[in-house]
């Protein structure tokens, strides 16, 4: 048998449950799965609407200038109120019910287009179209802050952001553009609208259809969904802002609130300073997409093929960003995500030919697409409930605002640059303004990932490419914490010298944690296996893999995710051989029981006392030949993984042992974990003077001289 590599934070790729699986615990959910429905009428109404009032102003007016500008018109009065009012959004977010906030924004949306439809005006159609936008920044900020509340855990926070984007930018805008084509081609079909003005009034009829949307979603939201009141559901530990509705602030007070928040927070700050180099590189991208793409001297088909990569890279980045999360936690992988996505773009603007473009352009779609998510993530799961509304509002303008000023900037900067040709390895190469806009971007993108990347996470023993590298590759490392395992034969032996470690370790710079096996004289699994009447190995050795898994999720995975060392006696390879020698179990089933139980966790360090048995057998139904066969069995797996293992003589007192182990791990403590060490040995710790071989009849948990009793439950001790 070997030891299985660590599996990264959160648990590992073998324990995390599918995607589908995650979907359907999370649409279980009655009112986020009405919410959902409620969200794909809202994104069909918002992309109908674009194309609504984009063929409503063409048959306004016959001027042809204007009819040119018609899109942007759209998209410009549409995109404003977001630069202008969504931080009004989030205050009504957190001051007001976000239900009412979001009924009323729905029926102003309604009320709106149909006097767009009714008055017919060029001027009002803008105008309309501003006041629709505007309500759209009242309604976004409630709706992704009242979205944790719908949900049991936390953890789901992430789930559900991935499917209000897969509804948004996925099946509402096939919907959209679907409907939109039936709806202005079914004339040419029926002859609904005969006439001169038939074109006129189909533009108006999408309209009117677009606004019955709104008010669809404005009844389901006040009949049907009124879990969206909640607040609080799953409050942090420590909440630094006051439930704004029962202190009844003043906008003022609210505004100024969100700023310290802000300043506080380094979470916060960090994720807004990284969020704005990400926008500004997408900005880059965005507005020398199209003379980038002409600079490769690929034809016309370059940009819809340029478009479509960045497209597939941000879908796959918000897909596999729940993946990645579980091998680095959102903190760190947020800060990450934008330094790749800054080194891919380097990449896109270096690039001399169509085909590395392409590559580098999904990468730099997948970063920024992973990004994306794991901010909206952090939001809603790591920001308190009494000022999320602010902080997603503010997350919303920042998009818009860089985006909107880099789109309208960049194409201004490029035209600065001469392009001229050169050749590069016998092919020719346009060089023109993109390629340092892009540059610029990236380095932008980079500077703001390693401050995100610092800022948010406050226990870094990992540099950043190192964290980026565990991301990617197959099997991860844990990142975090430290876990070092005591096993051997002897279950008192592994107790005491656990604990002398653990109070060793607490000399150095990290907290520790001392974790006791579960299969040891546990009150729990003496209680399961009793009370169940289980006899049989097997039962026993799944009621054990249990209460091992309790374990490891409520202390010891949480302890490693906080950064901490956890020493655990006799965490698995203790037991697996035991079970394997002395019950005579499958070895690999056993392993794969193991896995399971603990989630694939194995520990970064086990140390092995290597002692011959000697005395009679603690279990009477072990015989001194089992007693070898399991010494012989992890003594093999230290040998087939001794990058692992640190295997120490136990014959001797139990100072003499503990004084091996403290030389032993001394010199793995080198290099990158030379911070886990204490700088001294300090104080002798007294232990009884007894030799390596374990007394007969004593129980499992001595007490020492320490005064400290081996706990019979894994305790907390954090220096």
């Amino acid at each position: 048998m070997r030891s299985v590599p660590g599996a990264g934070p959160g648990g590992s790729s073998g324990a995390e449950a599918s995607t589908i699986n995650r979907v359907r615990r999370v649409l279980a959910i009655k009112p986020f799965r009405r919410l959902w429905g409620v969200t794909y009428l809202c994104s069909v109404a918002d992309w109908l609407n674009i194309l609504a009032l984009t063929g409503l102003a063409t048959k306004l007016t016959n001027n042809y200038f204007a009819q040119n500008f018609a899109f942007v018109g759209v998209v410009l009065t549409g995109l404003a109120p977001g630069l202008l009012f969504a931080p009004v959004g989030g205050l009504l977010a957190d001051r007001f019910d976000r239900r009412k906030v979001m009924v009323v924004a729905d029926l102003l949306r309604c009320g709106f287009l149909l006097s767009i439809a009714f008055v017919s005006a060029p001027w009002w159609l803008l105008v309309g179209n501003f006041l629709v936008g505007s309500a759209a920044s009242m309604w976004i900020p409630s709706k992704e802050a009242a979205v944790p509340n719908l949900l049991r855990r936390p953890d789901q926070v992430e789930t559900a952001n991935q499917l209000g984007m897969v509804m948004t930018y996925g099946l509402a805008v096939i919907t959209a553009a679907g409907a939109n084509a039936i709806i202005t081609g079914v004339n040419t079909t029926f002859h609904l609208f005969p006439g001169e003005s038939a074109s006129l009034s189909i533009a108006k009829l999408v309209v009117i259809i677009t606004g019955l949307l709104y008010l669809a979603s404005a009844i389901l939201i006040a009949t049907r969904i009124p879990e969206l009141s909640l607040r609080n559901v799953h409050a942090l530990p420590e909440q630094k802002v006051k439930p704004a509705d029962e202190e009844k602030l003043g906008v003022g007070t609210m505004i100024a609130d969100g700023f310290r928040f802000i300043r506080s927070t380094p979470l916060v700050r960090g994720l807004l300073v990284g969020a704005f180099g990400a926008f500004a590189a997408g900005g880059a991208v965005i507005g020398s997409a199209k003379p980038y793409s002409s600079s490769l001297l690929a034809g016309d088909s370059a940009f819809s093929l340029l478009v479509l990569a960045v497209f597939l890279g941000l879908a796959s980045g918000m897909a596999l960003a729940p993946k990645l999360s579980r091998r680095l936690p959102h903190d760190r992988l947020f800060g990450v995500s934008i330094i790749a996505a800054g080194l891919s773009l380097a990449l896109v603007a270096l690039s001399p030919h169509l085909s590395i473009s392409l590559i580098t352009v999904v990468l730099v779609g997948f970063w920024a697409g992973t990004a994306f998510l794991t901010g909206v993530t952090i939001i809603g799961s790591r920001v308190e409930d009494a000022i999320r509304g602010r902080i997603n509002a503010i997350y919303q303008l920042m998009m818009k605002l860089v985006l909107f000023g880099t789109t309208v900037t960049v194409p201004v900067l490029v035209g600065v640059v001469a392009p001229h040709t050169i050749n590069v390895w016998g092919s020719p190469v346009t060089i023109d303004g993109t390629r340092p806009i892009m540059l610029a971007g990236a380095a932008i993108a980079l500077v703001a990932g390693l401050f995100a990347y610092r800022q948010m996470d406050d226990k870094r023993t990992e540099p950043i490419l190192s964290d980026l590298r565990n991301a990617l590759r197959r099997t991860p490392r844990r990142v975090n914490g430290f876990l070092i395992a005591v096993e051997g034969t002897t279950a008192i032996n592994t107790a005491i010298q656990a604990v002398n470690l653990a109070d060793w370790m607490r000399g150095g710079t990290r907290p520790v944690v001392v974790a006791a096996d579960p299969a040891l004289d546990d009150q729990r699994l003496t209680a399961l296996v009793s009370g169940a009447s289980l006899t049989g190995a097997r039962a026993q050795a799944l009621a054990a893999a249990a209460v091992r898994a309790d374990i490891v999720e409520r202390h010891v995975q949480p302890a490693l995710d906080a950064g901490s060392v956890v020493v655990m006696e006799r965490f698995v390879d203790s037991p697996l051989a035991h079970l394997s020698a002395v019950a005579g179990l499958d070895s690999d089933e056993l392993e794969g029981l193991a896995d399971w139980a603990t989630g694939r966790l194995r520990p970064d360090l086990t140390v092995l006392l290597d002692s011959a048995p000697h005395g009679a057998p603690r279990d009477r139904s072990t015989t001194m030949n089992d007693q070898w066969r399991v010494q012989h069995l992890l003594t093999e797996m230290a040998a087939a993984d001794p990058d692992r293992y640190v295997v120490i003589d136990a014959d001797g007192t139990d100072a003499e042992v503990a004084a091996r182990i403290r030389t032993a791990l001394r010199a793995v403590f080198v290099g990158r974990l030379s911070a886990l060490a204490p700088a001294t040995d300090g104080p002798a710790i007294a232990v009884p003077a007894t030799t390596g071989a374990p007394a007969t009849d004593q129980p499992s948990t001595l007490p020492l001289d320490l005064g400290d009793p081996v706990p019979e439950e894994p305790r907390v001790e954090a220096k």
